[in-house]
């Protein structure tokens, strides 16, 4: 009791929401007060210290594409989960093509980078495999204020969205266009050319299975067309650059992935980050690796009856 401060809450207290009228709840380490979109509970009924996460854009995504739709198949469903958005990105790189061509004129020693500005324009805010503004803006949005990169809060602080947001109205030229032209010579010094798609760069490597892996460009990897939940990213898929690499191999993110539907009879699908094996000479070790990299699901075997159709062996104790 030294420790309370004014006492406990009892459980009807605690931020909380059954059958929204929505019909969705969802949550993506984010704030519980956009949990279910326009019925989502209301924040000013709660201590600030009972919920101090703030938003963030992969919630912003989720929502606006579950009040978008009512009908969910479970395969719809999948489909939904694997949007690719990269919703942060609809605030910084308007913020960063409108400055640019205000400010920067044909005589501008910054002019060099129009080709850069007009890739990014035309892009449509979707990570892909081929997209070459995907590795652009990822690379560029990794240089800018630390601050638009912390998703966690304290009570009282601004969150994500909010932080980004301010930055993109504030941003001087230098700070959009200076991590811009670094972004760029670094992606040149790596390949000799700017124009390098995400997909050559962002790989998933599965070829030890040691804790600490180590990635190797001369060791085969696939291409993945995810990127961080940090901007916007359903399916989460963190990379990072490692001593001796010139690619960027996965480390966290999405790892058992299911989606369920309830009725008469339970129904699942699932994916697993590279296989449900980690002897690296199971044909399960793998088995997952591709389909990872493709958002493509499995069936689960939930029923005993659907098991004993797939057995592969059995054990028999004694035996």
């Amino acid at each position: 009791k030294k420790t309370e401060w004014n006492g406990t809450h009892a459980v009807k207290d605690i931020v909380q929401i059954i059958n929204p009228t929505t019909g969705f709840i969802q949550n993506c380490n984010s704030t519980p007060f956009t949990v279910s979109g326009k019925n989502s509970p209301l924040k000013i009924n709660y201590p600030k210290y009972m919920a101090p996460d703030g938003e963030n854009f992969r919630a912003i995504n989720a929502v606006r594409l579950l009040e978008n739709e009512n009908n969910f198949t479970i395969n719809k469903m999948i489909e939904t989960g694997y949007n690719k958005k990269l919703a942060a990105f609809e605030i910084l790189i308007p913020a960063l093509t409108n400055n640019f061509e205000k400010n920067i004129s044909a005589t501008d020693n910054l002019y060099f980078l129009k080709e850069v500005i007009d890739t990014l324009k035309a892009w449509n805010m979707e990570a892909s495999e081929n997209s070459i503004a995907t590795n652009i803006a990822i690379e560029w949005a990794q240089l800018l204020n630390e601050n638009i990169r912390k998703i966690y809060v304290d009570e009282g602080e601004a969150d994500q969205v909010a932080v980004t947001k301010k930055f993109a109205d504030l941003a001087s030229v230098n700070e959009l266009l200076a991590p811009l032209v670094k972004a760029i010579k670094n992606i040149e010094d790596k390949y000799g050319s700017w124009k390098i798609t995400w997909g050559t760069i962002n790989r998933y490597q599965r070829i030890s299975s040691d804790i600490n892996q180590v990635y190797k460009d001369d060791e085969q990897s696939y291409p993945v067309p995810f990127a961080s939940a940090i901007w916007g990213m359903l399916p989460s898929y963190n990379s990072s650059y490692f001593a001796g690499t010139k690619k960027r191999y996965g480390v966290s993110g999405n790892s058992f992935v299911c989606a369920v539907e309830f009725g008469k009879k339970v129904t699942a699908k699932s994916l697993l980050a590279g296989g449900n094996s980690g002897n690296i000479n199971s044909p399960h070790f793998t088995d997952q690796l591709l389909m990872y990299t493709k958002g493509i699901f499995k069936d689960v075997l939930f029923y005993k009856e659907d098991v004993l159709q797939h057995i592969e062996r059995k054990y028999h104790p004694g035996k």
